[in-house]
Protein backbone atom coordinates (compact mmCIF):
# COMPACT_ATOMS: atom_id res chain seq x y z
CA UNK A 1 0.00 0.00 0.00
CA UNK A 2 1.41 3.79 -0.52
CA UNK A 3 2.04 6.13 1.82
CA UNK A 4 -0.95 8.16 3.20
CA UNK A 5 -1.06 11.97 2.92
CA UNK A 6 -0.04 12.98 5.97
CA UNK A 7 -2.74 16.03 6.59
CA UNK A 8 -2.96 18.65 9.10
CA UNK A 9 -6.25 20.61 9.99
CA UNK A 10 -5.46 24.04 11.15
CA UNK A 11 -9.07 25.34 12.23
CA UNK A 12 -11.80 22.80 12.93
CA UNK A 13 -14.93 25.03 12.24
CA UNK A 14 -17.65 24.50 9.16
CA UNK A 15 -15.33 23.89 6.67
CA UNK A 16 -12.48 21.88 8.49
CA UNK A 17 -14.97 19.26 10.09
CA UNK A 18 -16.63 18.99 6.69
CA UNK A 19 -13.22 17.70 5.07
CA UNK A 20 -12.81 15.36 7.85
CA UNK A 21 -16.24 14.04 7.22
CA UNK A 22 -15.73 13.78 3.72
CA UNK A 23 -11.80 11.95 4.24
CA UNK A 24 -11.86 10.10 7.30
CA UNK A 25 -12.63 7.19 5.54
CA UNK A 26 -10.55 7.45 2.81
CA UNK A 27 -7.35 5.04 2.72
CA UNK A 28 -5.70 7.30 1.63
CA UNK A 29 -5.72 10.54 4.07
CA UNK A 30 -4.15 10.23 6.95
CA UNK A 31 -5.93 13.09 9.65
CA UNK A 32 -2.59 13.50 11.53
CA UNK A 33 -3.42 16.66 13.81
CA UNK A 34 -6.08 19.12 14.14
CA UNK A 35 -5.51 22.56 15.53
CA UNK A 36 -8.62 24.82 17.03
CA UNK A 37 -8.84 27.12 19.86
CA UNK A 38 -12.04 24.87 21.11
CA UNK A 39 -11.48 22.24 23.88
CA UNK A 40 -11.36 18.23 22.72
CA UNK A 41 -14.47 17.45 23.95
CA UNK A 42 -16.19 20.36 22.27
CA UNK A 43 -14.34 20.25 19.02
CA UNK A 44 -15.53 16.11 19.43
CA UNK A 45 -19.10 16.80 19.99
CA UNK A 46 -19.50 19.15 16.88
CA UNK A 47 -17.92 16.60 14.82
CA UNK A 48 -20.48 14.07 15.75
CA UNK A 49 -23.42 16.11 15.86
CA UNK A 50 -23.59 18.81 12.95
CA UNK A 51 -26.99 20.89 12.94
CA UNK A 52 -26.83 21.22 9.14
CA UNK A 53 -25.10 17.52 8.15
CA UNK A 54 -26.76 15.33 10.77
CA UNK A 55 -24.76 12.49 13.12
CA UNK A 56 -21.65 11.17 11.59
CA UNK A 57 -22.01 7.53 10.13
CA UNK A 58 -19.48 6.26 12.18
CA UNK A 59 -18.39 6.22 15.79
CA UNK A 60 -15.99 8.86 17.09
CA UNK A 61 -14.38 8.22 20.07
CA UNK A 62 -12.42 11.16 21.94
CA UNK A 63 -9.35 9.36 23.72
CA UNK A 64 -7.49 12.33 25.91
CA UNK A 65 -6.59 14.44 22.78
CA UNK A 66 -7.30 12.17 19.83
CA UNK A 67 -10.40 11.60 17.95
CA UNK A 68 -10.25 8.46 17.19
CA UNK A 69 -12.56 6.66 14.35
CA UNK A 70 -12.27 4.15 12.08
CA UNK A 71 -8.49 3.71 10.73
CA UNK A 72 -8.18 7.45 12.53
CA UNK A 73 -6.66 8.38 15.12
CA UNK A 74 -6.24 12.47 14.71
CA UNK A 75 -4.73 14.20 17.83
CA UNK A 76 -6.07 17.72 18.78
CA UNK A 77 -3.81 20.52 19.34
CA UNK A 78 -4.62 23.76 20.83
CA UNK A 79 -4.55 26.43 18.31
CA UNK A 80 -2.44 29.46 17.38
CA UNK A 81 -0.96 31.52 14.31
CA UNK A 82 0.66 29.84 11.40
CA UNK A 83 4.24 29.54 12.47
CA UNK A 84 3.21 27.91 16.27
CA UNK A 85 3.33 23.88 15.55
CA UNK A 86 6.02 22.23 14.29
CA UNK A 87 4.57 19.94 11.51
CA UNK A 88 7.66 18.66 10.69
CA UNK A 89 7.49 16.99 13.99
CA UNK A 90 4.62 14.98 12.47
CA UNK A 91 5.98 14.59 9.20
CA UNK A 92 2.75 16.83 7.87
CA UNK A 93 2.34 17.01 4.14
CA UNK A 94 -0.33 19.46 3.80
CA UNK A 95 -1.57 21.81 6.35
CA UNK A 96 -5.47 22.90 5.08
CA UNK A 97 -5.82 26.46 6.88
CA UNK A 98 -9.02 26.26 7.81
CA UNK A 99 -9.64 29.07 10.21
CA UNK A 100 -10.58 31.69 7.86
CA UNK A 101 -8.17 33.96 9.05
CA UNK A 102 -4.70 34.23 7.12
CA UNK A 103 -5.08 35.26 3.20
CA UNK A 104 -1.03 36.82 3.25
CA UNK A 105 2.01 34.69 1.81
CA UNK A 106 3.59 36.19 4.42
CA UNK A 107 2.09 35.08 7.53
CA UNK A 108 1.01 31.17 5.65
CA UNK A 109 4.64 30.75 4.55
CA UNK A 110 5.48 30.16 8.57
CA UNK A 111 3.56 26.82 8.23
CA UNK A 112 6.16 25.84 5.37
CA UNK A 113 8.81 26.65 7.49
CA UNK A 114 7.60 25.07 10.39
CA UNK A 115 7.71 21.91 7.94
CA UNK A 116 4.65 21.26 6.25
CA UNK A 117 5.21 20.25 2.59
CA UNK A 118 2.00 22.52 1.10
CA UNK A 119 -0.56 24.64 2.58
CA UNK A 120 -4.31 24.85 1.22
CA UNK A 121 -6.25 27.61 2.31
CA UNK A 122 -10.09 27.61 1.93
CA UNK A 123 -10.66 31.32 0.98
CA UNK A 124 -9.36 33.79 -0.99
CA UNK A 125 -5.70 34.97 -1.05
CA UNK A 126 -5.53 38.84 -0.27
CA UNK A 127 -1.88 38.81 -1.93
CA UNK A 128 0.02 36.61 -4.69
CA UNK A 129 0.53 33.00 -3.32
CA UNK A 130 1.90 30.09 -5.89
CA UNK A 131 -1.41 28.93 -6.90
CA UNK A 132 -4.80 29.86 -7.24
CA UNK A 133 -6.88 26.71 -8.58
CA UNK A 134 -10.32 26.08 -9.59
CA UNK A 135 -11.66 22.45 -10.29
CA UNK A 136 -13.12 22.11 -13.80
CA UNK A 137 -11.62 25.84 -14.36
CA UNK A 138 -7.36 25.92 -14.24
CA UNK A 139 -6.56 22.41 -12.04
CA UNK A 140 -4.15 21.29 -15.51
CA UNK A 141 -2.00 24.51 -14.55
CA UNK A 142 -0.64 23.26 -10.95
CA UNK A 143 2.77 22.64 -10.71
CA UNK A 144 4.73 20.25 -8.16
CA UNK A 145 6.52 23.60 -6.95
CA UNK A 146 3.45 24.99 -5.61
CA UNK A 147 3.59 25.82 -2.40
CA UNK A 148 0.82 27.91 -0.91
CA UNK A 149 -2.34 26.86 -2.82
CA UNK A 150 -5.69 28.52 -2.54
CA UNK A 151 -8.45 27.03 -4.36
CA UNK A 152 -10.76 30.36 -3.53
CA UNK A 153 -14.48 29.71 -2.21
CA UNK A 154 -17.51 28.08 -2.91
CA UNK A 155 -18.93 30.94 -4.20
CA UNK A 156 -15.82 31.48 -6.53
CA UNK A 157 -15.55 28.24 -8.01
CA UNK A 158 -19.12 28.58 -8.79
CA UNK A 159 -19.35 31.94 -10.47
CA UNK A 160 -16.03 30.57 -12.38
CA UNK A 161 -17.71 27.89 -14.01
CA UNK A 162 -20.71 29.85 -15.03
CA UNK A 163 -18.74 32.46 -16.42
CA UNK A 164 -16.50 30.07 -18.34
CA UNK A 165 -18.64 27.80 -19.59
CA UNK A 166 -21.16 31.01 -21.18
CA UNK A 167 -17.84 32.83 -22.42
CA UNK A 168 -16.38 29.88 -24.01
CA UNK A 169 -19.77 28.88 -25.95
CA UNK A 170 -21.44 32.21 -26.39
CA UNK A 171 -18.90 35.02 -25.88
CA UNK A 172 -19.47 37.37 -22.00
CA UNK A 173 -19.38 41.36 -23.05
CA UNK A 174 -20.20 42.03 -19.18
CA UNK A 175 -22.12 40.23 -16.54
CA UNK A 176 -23.22 41.29 -12.85
CA UNK A 177 -23.83 38.60 -10.20
CA UNK A 178 -25.63 38.59 -6.85
CA UNK A 179 -24.76 35.58 -4.15
CA UNK A 180 -27.85 34.76 -2.19
CA UNK A 181 -25.43 33.39 0.46
CA UNK A 182 -26.46 31.84 3.91
CA UNK A 183 -25.08 33.00 6.98
CA UNK A 184 -21.72 32.48 8.14
CA UNK A 185 -19.95 32.60 11.26
CA UNK A 186 -18.73 35.38 11.79
CA UNK A 187 -22.23 37.13 11.76
CA UNK A 188 -24.22 37.89 15.24
CA UNK A 189 -27.52 36.11 16.19
CA UNK A 190 -28.54 39.40 17.54
CA UNK A 191 -27.59 43.22 16.60
CA UNK A 192 -23.92 43.29 18.36
CA UNK A 193 -21.45 46.82 17.42
CA UNK A 194 -18.95 45.27 14.62
CA UNK A 195 -16.39 47.19 12.56
CA UNK A 196 -19.12 46.82 9.92
CA UNK A 197 -22.61 48.48 10.25
CA UNK A 198 -24.72 46.36 8.16
CA UNK A 199 -22.86 42.82 9.46
CA UNK A 200 -23.50 44.09 13.35
CA UNK A 201 -26.85 43.54 12.97
CA UNK A 202 -28.39 39.86 13.12
CA UNK A 203 -27.79 37.34 10.92
CA UNK A 204 -31.35 35.39 11.45
CA UNK A 205 -33.71 38.40 11.38
CA UNK A 206 -32.13 40.45 8.31
CA UNK A 207 -30.89 40.34 4.54
CA UNK A 208 -27.60 41.94 4.23
CA UNK A 209 -26.22 43.34 1.73
CA UNK A 210 -22.29 42.34 1.65
CA UNK A 211 -19.44 42.59 -1.00
CA UNK A 212 -17.77 39.89 -2.46
CA UNK A 213 -14.40 39.25 -4.03
CA UNK A 214 -15.06 36.50 -6.33
CA UNK A 215 -15.89 38.70 -9.52
CA UNK A 216 -12.22 40.16 -8.91
CA UNK A 217 -10.65 36.27 -8.44
CA UNK A 218 -12.75 35.34 -10.91
CA UNK A 219 -11.08 37.72 -13.40
CA UNK A 220 -7.62 36.47 -12.30
CA UNK A 221 -8.21 33.21 -13.24
CA UNK A 222 -10.29 33.99 -16.49
CA UNK A 223 -8.06 37.15 -17.68
CA UNK A 224 -10.23 36.97 -20.87
CA UNK A 225 -13.19 38.82 -18.58
CA UNK A 226 -10.95 41.48 -16.61
CA UNK A 227 -13.00 44.24 -16.34
CA UNK A 228 -16.37 42.57 -17.47
CA UNK A 229 -17.21 41.03 -13.81
CA UNK A 230 -18.84 42.88 -10.70
CA UNK A 231 -21.12 41.25 -8.20
CA UNK A 232 -22.72 41.80 -4.43
CA UNK A 233 -23.54 39.42 -1.53
CA UNK A 234 -26.69 39.18 0.03
CA UNK A 235 -26.15 37.45 3.27
CA UNK A 236 -29.93 35.73 4.23
CA UNK A 237 -31.38 34.11 7.59
CA UNK A 238 -30.62 30.21 6.37
CA UNK A 239 -28.22 28.19 8.09
CA UNK A 240 -26.47 26.33 4.56
CA UNK A 241 -27.47 26.38 0.76
CA UNK A 242 -26.87 29.41 -1.71
CA UNK A 243 -27.41 30.36 -4.96
CA UNK A 244 -25.67 32.73 -7.83
CA UNK A 245 -28.19 35.19 -9.90
CA UNK A 246 -26.08 35.98 -12.75
CA UNK A 247 -26.98 38.40 -15.39
CA UNK A 248 -25.06 38.34 -18.77
CA UNK A 249 -24.84 40.54 -21.78
CA UNK A 250 -24.14 38.07 -24.45
CA UNK A 251 -21.85 38.30 -28.02
CA UNK A 252 -24.48 36.06 -29.46
CA UNK A 253 -28.07 35.71 -30.11
CA UNK A 254 -29.59 32.84 -28.05
CA UNK A 255 -32.15 31.29 -26.72
CA UNK A 256 -33.34 30.06 -23.01
CA UNK A 257 -33.38 26.34 -25.24
CA UNK A 258 -29.67 26.78 -26.62
CA UNK A 259 -28.34 28.20 -22.91
CA UNK A 260 -29.56 25.18 -20.93
CA UNK A 261 -28.64 22.61 -23.88
CA UNK A 262 -25.16 23.50 -23.51
CA UNK A 263 -25.37 23.75 -19.41
CA UNK A 264 -26.46 20.23 -19.93
CA UNK A 265 -23.79 18.66 -21.74
CA UNK A 266 -20.99 19.91 -19.64
CA UNK A 267 -22.86 18.28 -16.64
CA UNK A 268 -23.00 15.08 -17.97
CA UNK A 269 -19.76 14.64 -20.22
CA UNK A 270 -16.20 16.98 -19.27
CA UNK A 271 -17.47 18.85 -15.72
CA UNK A 272 -19.28 15.75 -14.52
CA UNK A 273 -19.32 15.30 -10.61
CA UNK A 274 -18.47 19.34 -10.48
CA UNK A 275 -21.21 20.97 -12.55
CA UNK A 276 -24.81 19.91 -11.49
CA UNK A 277 -27.77 19.92 -14.06
CA UNK A 278 -31.63 19.94 -12.24
CA UNK A 279 -34.83 20.76 -13.92
CA UNK A 280 -36.54 20.37 -10.85
CA UNK A 281 -37.87 23.30 -8.95
CA UNK A 282 -35.67 22.91 -6.30
CA UNK A 283 -35.05 25.25 -3.44
CA UNK A 284 -32.13 26.28 -0.91
CA UNK A 285 -32.52 22.93 1.56
CA UNK A 286 -32.37 20.79 -1.74
CA UNK A 287 -28.88 21.40 -2.40
CA UNK A 288 -27.20 20.47 1.11
CA UNK A 289 -25.10 17.58 0.80
CA UNK A 290 -24.21 18.17 -2.57
CA UNK A 291 -21.14 17.47 -3.82
CA UNK A 292 -21.00 19.46 -6.98
CA UNK A 293 -19.13 22.20 -7.18
CA UNK A 294 -22.19 24.10 -8.30
CA UNK A 295 -26.41 23.10 -9.42
CA UNK A 296 -27.60 24.40 -12.57
CA UNK A 297 -31.36 25.41 -12.28
CA UNK A 298 -32.54 24.81 -15.87
CA UNK A 299 -36.18 26.49 -14.75
CA UNK A 300 -34.81 29.85 -13.87
CA UNK A 301 -33.25 30.47 -17.24
CA UNK A 302 -34.11 33.60 -18.98
CA UNK A 303 -33.23 35.47 -22.10
CA UNK A 304 -34.16 39.38 -22.70
CA UNK A 305 -33.60 40.73 -26.39
CA UNK A 306 -31.73 37.39 -27.21
CA UNK A 307 -28.76 38.74 -25.73
CA UNK A 308 -29.35 39.90 -21.98
CA UNK A 309 -29.35 36.30 -19.83
CA UNK A 310 -30.41 35.39 -16.68
CA UNK A 311 -29.07 32.24 -14.93
CA UNK A 312 -29.20 30.66 -11.93
CA UNK A 313 -27.38 28.00 -9.70
CA UNK A 314 -27.38 26.32 -6.40
CA UNK A 315 -24.82 25.48 -4.12
CA UNK A 316 -24.21 23.86 -0.66
CA UNK A 317 -21.58 26.99 0.68
CA UNK A 318 -19.43 24.46 2.15
CA UNK A 319 -19.78 20.68 1.43
CA UNK A 320 -18.44 20.02 -2.56
CA UNK A 321 -16.02 23.60 -1.62
CA UNK A 322 -14.53 20.96 0.80
CA UNK A 323 -14.86 17.87 -1.73
CA UNK A 324 -12.67 19.90 -4.37
CA UNK A 325 -9.92 20.36 -1.49
CA UNK A 326 -9.41 16.73 -0.88
CA UNK A 327 -9.71 16.45 -4.90
CA UNK A 328 -6.39 19.15 -5.33
CA UNK A 329 -5.05 17.27 -2.61
CA UNK A 330 -4.91 14.13 -4.77
CA UNK A 331 -3.85 16.15 -7.96
CA UNK A 332 -0.92 17.28 -6.46
CA UNK A 333 0.01 14.29 -4.82
CA UNK A 334 -0.37 12.45 -8.60
CA UNK A 335 1.80 14.84 -9.84
CA UNK A 336 4.06 14.40 -7.36
CA UNK A 337 4.58 10.50 -8.01
CA UNK A 338 4.70 11.30 -12.15
CA UNK A 339 7.93 13.59 -11.31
Amino acid sequence: MSKRINIALFGFGRIGRNIFRLGYDNPKYNFVAISDFGSAEVLHYLLVRDSIHGSIKDNVILDGNYLVVKEQRTRIIKGGIPGTIPWDVFDIDVVIDATGKFFMKKELTNHIQSGAKRVFITRNPKDKIDRIVIPGINESSIQVSDKIISTTSATTQALALMVKILDDNFGINRAMMTTVHAYTADQPLADSAGIDLRRSRSAVENIIPNSTRAPSIVEKILPQLSGKLDGIAFNVPVPNGSCIDLTTELKKNLSVDSINRVMNEYAISSMRGVLGYTSDPIVSSDVIGMEETMIYDEKATMITNETLLKTLCWYDNGWGFSKRILEMIDAYETLEKKN
